[in-house]
């Protein structure tokens, strides 16, 4: 059994969509293969993950067939060995071609199949789930869940010099350089509010990406409790760390879902975002907390409310003492 899986989004996107992977593997047997197609900035989430095969990258999504070599590799790929099962979980009509050309005995998903999206179903990762639900029985759908495979977590604890017990600290977002207000982050002085009286109490690791360091540097000096490690890990270490971790706190971004992808106690501050659709996914295995104001304008991601809002209220009013309080509650030290 060949399968391969389309999914081009942003990290949390790719990581919603790690419920196919168990998915497939619990229908169809362990030496089920799968391939995934993702962009170049997400590909190495799978780059310790035994259960993926290959990743064919795709960059730029937009580009026909004829101007894009990535877009004919995957199609050859199909040419000399066809997948069984096609999975297309991406909407966008750039993808409709690729699907088209891509040789497959059964194809499912968006631009495939008519789907309409029951409505009580919200969360992405049930959108995602339903979107492969007809290529495995309930029960098996009913038990898959978003999953990663980091680095050697006792090898990647030796690597950084990380304690038996830290808690990371996520401060950026991937909105952090647009020129107009990031409505999905929290003030600075709160951060670094909040780090100064956390590593009182725990060892504290501040994890970001490398081309964030302009942001981490607008919340130093950091206190003596720390260990940052902006910029220093991979993604399959990123996964490890946060997997060994006693807790993390963030924004609403990719960190939040892969803390809960790997069952680590996440504490994901929301305002704009709806949380029940794009925060981190609640399963029976982990712990998700989603602090927020609920106020009546919120959310309001992408529309006209959020374009008329110059004070980014909904996340101003989350205070240091109310996320402290929350973490203190569930007693993760």
């Amino acid at each position: 059994m060949r399968v391969l899986v389309i999914r081009c989004g942003a990290l949390g996107d790719l990581v919603y969509s790690t419920s196919v992977i168990d998915a497939i593997k619990l229908e169809f047997g362990e030496k089920a293969i799968i391939d995934f197609v993702c962009t170049p900035s997400t590909a190495s989430l799978f780059e310790k993950d035994y259960r993926v095969n290959k990743v064919f990258l795709l960059k730029h999504k937009k580009l026909p067939i004829w101007l894009s070599s990535q877009k004919k590799a995957i199609i050859k790929a199909s040419n000399e060995t066809q997948y069984d099962i096609l999975i297309n979980l991406e909407f966008g009509k750039q993808f409709k071609s690729l699907v088209e050309k891509i040789h497959a005995k059964k194809k499912v998903g968006a631009l495939i199949q008519n789907i309409n999206i029951p409505k009580n179903i919200t969360h992405s990762v049930e959108i995602i789930k339903y979107l492969y639900k007809d290529i495995v029985k309930q029960e098996v759908l009913d038990k898959s869940y978003p999953r990663l495979i980091g680095s050697n977590l006792n090898e990647v604890k030796q690597k950084f010099n990380l304690p038996q017990k830290y808690l990371i600290i996520s401060p950026s977002n991937s909105h952090q350089k647009r020129k107009k207000i990031n409505y999905r982050a929290w003030e600075n002085d709160k951060w670094i509010e909040l780090i100064k009286i956390l590593s009182k109490e725990i060892k504290v690791v501040i994890i970001g990406g490398k081309n964030e360091k302009d942001f981490f540097e607008k919340l130093k000096p950091y206190p003596n409790n720390v260990i940052e490690l902006v910029g220093k890990t991979s993604l399959a270490d990123l996964i490890s760390v946060i997997d060994g971790a006693v807790g993390l706190v963030s924004t609403d971004t990719g960190t939040a879902h892969i803390s809960s992808a790997v069952n680590t106690p996440v504490f994901t501050l929301i305002g704009p975002t709806p949380a029940n659709q794009t925060g981190p996914y609640k399963t029976p295995f982990n712990k998700v907390y989603i602090i927020t104001k609920n106020l009546a304008c919120s959310p309001c991601y992408k529309t006209e409310v959020m374009k008329k809002c110059n004070d980014n209220i909904c996340m101003k009013q989350i205070s240091v003492k109310e996320v402290y309080d929350t973490i203190k509650k569930a007693n993760l030290w």
